[in-house]
């Protein structure tokens, strides 16, 4: 492994599906890298392979996955208990699970916007609310979400996407307050468009779509899965203790300030 700055301690990372997109897995992996040991969790059985990947990737670490929809918050209370029961602690959430259905907002229907809500919102919401008592007894805990930096920017087609996200913002500020004292942060990492295998795709399927959403990106270019898992996993480190409440951006300067 490259370190073991994160030796000992558990980590959770959700929407870290082989088939995600590449944000989860690629996080999780860092993770892993740095010592820690690492719950991977998905909607999609494929997250088994994510956690084969990294087990035969880095032969020292620890992976196990778990399979369900966190927007059910029984399911959500089950995989904090897996971390539990297989470790005894839950040092890192990160709360990555999520997909936005992407279309204007009339175009929109009520299911639409329930699932998108539901992956991006409630997912965390309780991932993060069965993970603060464990962390609270540790009085130690490093909570990272994932946000988006169309919340900021307003991008064409995002509003169902952006109420979702803009909750997880609102969530990180609010709950940052609340438990800074016992040395628990909560951050959000918002990233404008990444290059994944989603990402890929849609150009694919239409170039003038995926040109409109980097149009507004100075460097030219969407991030790259490195670029967005570096941050999440200096939040994840001790020494960042003194970083919380913040959404920092990721995005090639679509935002600023």
């Amino acid at each position: 492994m490259s370190g073991a700055v994160l030796k000992g301690q558990v980590a959770l990372v959700t929407g870290a599906g082989w088939g995600d997109g590449g944000i989860g897995r690629t996080i999780a992996h860092s993770l892993a890298e740095l010592g820690a040991k690492v719950l991977v969790s998905d909607v999609a059985s494929s997250v088994e392979q994510t956690a084969n990947w990294i087990v035969d990737d880095l032969p020292a670490a620890e992976a196990v996955s778990h399979c369900g929809d966190l927007s059910d918050e029984a399911v959500a209370a089950a995989l904090i208990d897996r971390a539990m029961a297989e470790w005894g602690r839950l040092d890192i959430l990160v709360n990555n699970a999520g997909g936005g259905i992407i279309r204007p907002f009339l175009e929109h229907t009520p299911e639409t916007l329930r699932e998108t809500v539901g992956r991006n919102l409630w997912t965390a919401v309780w991932c993060t609310y069965f993970a603060l008592p464990h962390m609270v007894s540790a009085r130690y805990g490093r909570i990272i979400n994932i946000g988006a930096d169309s919340v900021r920017n307003g991008l064409w087609d995002h509003a169902g996407y952006n109420a979702a996200k803009g909750g997880v913002h609102g969530m990180t500020t609010g709950l940052a307050r609340e438990f800074a004292d016992m040395d628990i942060t909560i951050n959000t990492v918002a990233p404008c468009a990444v290059n994944t295998e989603r990402m890929r795709s849609r150009r694919a399927y239409d170039q003038s779509m995926a040109e409109k959403f980097t149009s507004v990106i100075p460097k030219g270019r969407p991030a790259e899965l490195a670029e967005v898992s570096s941050m999440v996993t200096h939040l994840c480190k001790p020494e960042s203790g003194f970083v919380t409440g913040q959404v920092i951006s990721v995005n090639g300067g679509s935002t600023m300030l």
